[in-house]
């Protein structure tokens, strides 16, 4: 099965270099272009492609408005939305986080991570570049983002697994690494991450992430 990319950015040199890595995977077809995030916005609502890479910075509409608009929690039928961008700083990273994405890069991540960014988005996984993995783990162990409201505990309470299954993916292992790392089967890890996101009332691993460091259940990388 080919996935299908949207690529949103407003310089046409890094839409041509994200094209040239992507389309160089059997697996992988661009099928889109955007120029801002406007369009960006109603290429994917029109085309419904299976991943769209955003750009923060872009006219009309920034990065984080159309992560909002096509993954938001108002949204009925999301899209998966990954953020790359040159922008290191905390509140890109947790804006876009909140807003839905399924995952944030930076652009000197390299070709790899990107790929593997693409394909963990597609398969309902999310990635986040290590390296902002790390200071944002560290940043909001410290206490939460600056004007970001602390979602409420779970109506019901999470069992002891499901509990290391959230530590886990905020750590940002993929089901298949949660299953050899607990010894349980990759059905079983998909069961769990299901019951906790109904538990919390979010959407995607993401949002799952998101809950743990706010609520402080691991400790610093």
């Amino acid at each position: 099965m080919t996935i299908r990319v949207l690529l949103a950015d407003d310089q046409a040199m890094v839409r041509g270099g994200l094209r040239l890595i992507l389309e160089d995977q059997p697996d992988i077809s661009v099928v889109a272009e955007a120029a801002d995030g406007a369009e960006a916005v109603e290429l994917a609502r029109r085309l419904r492609p299976d991943v769209c890479l955003v750009d923060i910075r872009m006219p009309r509409l920034d990065g984080i408005d159309v992560t909002r608009a096509l993954a938001g929690p108002g949204v009925a039928d999301p899209l998966r939305v990954v953020v790359v961008t040159t922008f290191d700083l905390d509140e890109y990273v947790y804006g876009a986080l909140c807003g839905g994405a399924a995952g944030f890069l930076l652009k000197d991540a390299g070709p790899a991570l990107l790929v593997e960014a693409v394909r963990a988005a597609h398969a309902g996984d999310a990635l986040v570049s290590p390296s902002v993995t790390v200071r944002l783990l560290r940043h909001l162990t410290a206490g939460p983002a600056p004007g970001a409201a602390r979602s409420a505990a779970p109506d019901r309470p999470l069992s002891d697994r499901e509990i290391e299954v959230v530590r886990a993916i905020a750590r940002g292992r993929t089901n298949q690494e949660i299953a050899a790392e607990l010894f349980i089967s990759l059905s079983t890890v998909k069961s769990h991450v299901s019951a906790i996101q109904a538990k919390l009332t979010v959407r995607n691993r993401v949002e799952i992430a998101a809950w743990a460091w706010e609520h402080h259940l691991i400790g610093p990388m």
